[in-house]
């Protein structure tokens, strides 16, 4: 994990929808909370805008996060995010404490690579079905990867990649594996697009019409 996020944050000692509608109009702030491990749950507020624009890095949601607070700084996540319906708003975020020595479950994102040199879709005409962009892991805070690569380079035609065939880091599970074989889900295929196979189908019948008549 090379990048280091670090969120400033601000006590705050009003609670209820007015004192969070203030908060958000008059100072520029949304409401949040610091919770888990063995203290309690602390109301804070951040900045708005710095915490939008951190949100713009995809490994903001997949990384372990610095909190700052009256000076003290303590290892989070982002497990909650809430934002206003239709307005490009912020209005709540959760961040749970973490320590090195617990597992932390996170949902870290799915990188495809050599998805549009893979000779099933460049010289066969097939195209990519993502089922899965981003998958559930389990590991210790220090072994959260920013995401994990699906490489496509050899993927056939009609080959479906499950979840048990990623590859992952060390000391990195899947949560969906732990709870059996019916979790292993299909991550992504290559296959012709439909209209491709009403066509191939339409060729062979036409062949054997002929080869018939003759």
């Amino acid at each position: 994990m090379s990048q280091e996020f670090v969120i400033e944050a601000f006590p705050r000692d009003d609670q209820g929808r007015g004192a969070s509608r203030r908060l958000r109009r008059e100072e520029r702030k949304i409401p949040a909370i610091v919770y888990g491990g063995d203290k309690d749950a602390v109301s804070v507020s951040i900045w708005h805008n710095e915490l939008k624009k951190a949100l713009e890095n995809e490994a903001f949601f997949s990384h372990v996060l610095t909190i700052e607070l009256n000076g003290k700084k303590e290892s989070v996540i982002l497990k909650d995010l809430q934002r206003h319906p239709y307005k490009p708003l912020l209005t709540h975020a959760d961040f749970l404490r973490v320590d090195k020595d617990h597992e932390i479950h996170v949902n870290v994102p799915l990188h495809f690579l050599n998805e549009e040199s893979a000779p099933a879709i460049k010289l066969q005409g097939g195209v990519a079905n993502h089922q899965i962009t981003e998958v559930e892991v389990i590991c210790l805070p220090q072994n959260l990867p920013e995401f994990i690569e699906v490489d496509m380079a050899t993927v056939e035609m009609d080959q479906v990649i499950h979840l048990s065939d990623l590859k992952l880091p060390k000391d990195v599970k899947i949560a969906a594996l732990l709870q059996g074989e019916d979790h292993d889900l299909p991550v992504v295929a290559i296959h012709k697009p439909r209209g491709a196979k009403v066509d191939d189908t339409e060729e062979g019948e036409e062949g054997e019409e002929g080869e018939d008549k003759e």
